[in-house]
């Protein structure tokens, strides 16, 4: 497969546990499935909406989201970002990936759960530090940033009075109802609107993502033009061609083999958090009606000396993806000893540490293969905002492939729902 955004995509450790043949023979149900997608058909077609995404934002769109980087940068030493699931964790992932720009806000997070001990933290961060607030809800009720909400909206007034508090709040939203709607239009916030046809966990490249991102100083113009390069590899006809596609297939061939559980495995720190955004876009699309793999993520090499010994001789009914990167910024080289060498390590000397890094990510591979576990590996050239929106989309992509391939609606979360109505029910809310 060509590379895509510096992408390459191999499948052949993982192809060799089936039989010949297999992955191809999906072909033509993929290509089913994809026709449908483009054509907005098949259940869960009403959240289509971000088939197109990185070919539908304008330049209009982008002086948007510059004007309020600018504000940011000129009155505020942090921006929180209030949010829960997709509503926060894609920009996250993106920024832990890319890093910030200069002399951009600190971005904290708030909301992403009700432990009162994080909160805290944001507040201690916030003491001495001037700050906005960006909520990013569709309804605005959502339990966990609602309840952050209030309390940063609270200290956003004690300290800047009504009026002051009005003009650095920033609020991501529906575009007519709900409260946080109301909200906003009743106190003259500045607002973006989410599509009502994206679900969150699909709205990356939506204000919900492109706004903290640009507050932040990432490039959100070559991530969204990475986005559109995978866009247009992935309507490739050819299963072989298309990333997205070649990946759900593998998938599905492996899951009919009897392998449940998928672990994405990373050697870069900077991509473990985009490893926890794969686990909600794979977990809430798939998981339905007693189906799908499991997904799960691990940061290599430090998990290799934990969780390694059971993806090397544990159940045999796992596949891993792996997530690495060849290049990384400036080298690090290992420099002589001066010292006596007692540490055994001149055999090293003059290496850069992404080299010995990619060797070790070479070494597991193998051995896991060795020991009975599929394979797949992305392996990014460097990691860009391109290659990171490519990924986005290429995983998106395929899991809208691979949802409707298990017969499930992937862009529905009926199981999310449990947990919120028993909650509510203990909490004494009216009508639970």
């Amino acid at each position: 497969m060509q590379k895509v955004c510096g992408i390459e995509l191999s499948t052949d450790l993982a192809e060799s546990f089936l039989e010949g043949g297999a992955v191809q023979a999906l072909a033509p149900e993929i290509a089913r499935v994809a026709d449908e997608l483009e054509a907005r058909q098949g259940p869960g077609h009403e959240f289509l909406g971000w088939l197109d995404l990185p070919t539908a934002t304008t330049d209009e769109t982008f002086e948007r989201y510059d004007a309020a980087a600018a504000r940011a940068r000129d009155d505020s030493e942090a921006v929180v970002v209030v949010g829960i699931g997709g509503s926060y964790l894609g920009a996250r992932a993106v920024l832990d990936a890319l890093g910030p720009g200069p002399g951009a806000p600190w971005i904290l997070y708030a909301g992403t759960g009700l432990c009162a001990t994080q909160l805290r933290g944001v507040l201690s961060t916030l003491e001495d530090r001037d700050f906005r607030v960006c909520v990013i809800s569709k309804s605005g009720t959502t339990l966990e940033p609602a309840l952050s909400f209030r309390i940063l909206r609270g200290l956003l007034e004690e300290r800047y009075g009504a009026d002051g508090a009005a003009r650095r709040i920033t609020a991501i939203t529906d575009a007519e109802q709900g409260a946080l709607r109301a909200q906003a239009d009743a106190a003259g916030w500045e607002s973006h609107v989410i599509p009502g046809d994206v679900g969150g966990r699909f709205s990356v490249l939506t204000p919900v993502g492109l706004w903290p991102l640009a507050v932040a100083g990432v490039d959100v113009r070559a991530l969204v033009g990475g986005a559109a390069t995978m866009r247009a590899a992935c309507r490739d006809t050819a299963l072989h061609e298309n990333p997205a596609h070649l990946y759900a297939a593998v998938r599905a061939a492996l899951y009919r083999a009897g392998f449940m559980t998928e672990v994405q495995a990373t050697f870069h720190t900077g991509l473990a958090t985009l490893g926890e955004w794969w686990k909600q876009l794979f977990g809430e699309s798939e998981g339905k009606d007693g189906k799908g793999i499991f997904p799960t993520s691990t940061l290599y090499t430090t998990d290799l000396h934990s969780l390694g010994q059971y993806l090397q001789d544990g159940r045999r009914d796992l596949l891993e993806s792996f997530l690495v990167v060849r290049e990384d910024g400036p080298p690090v080289t290992v420099p002589a000893d001066v010292g006596d060498g007692g540490d055994g390590l001149d055999y090293l000397v003059g290496r850069r540490l992404d080299d010995i890094n990619w060797q070790a990510f070479a070494g597991t591979r193998q051995a896991h293969v060795d020991g009975g576990v599929p394979c797949l590996t992305f392996a990014l050239d460097r990691l860009d905002a391109a290659a990171v929106g490519g990924l986005i989309y290429l995983f998106e992509k395929a899991v809208a492939v691979s949802g409707r391939l298990l017969g499930v609606n992937p862009f529905d979360q009926p199981g999310v729902e449990a947990y919120k109505r028993e909650m509510f029910r203990r909490l004494g809310k009216p009508g639970s």
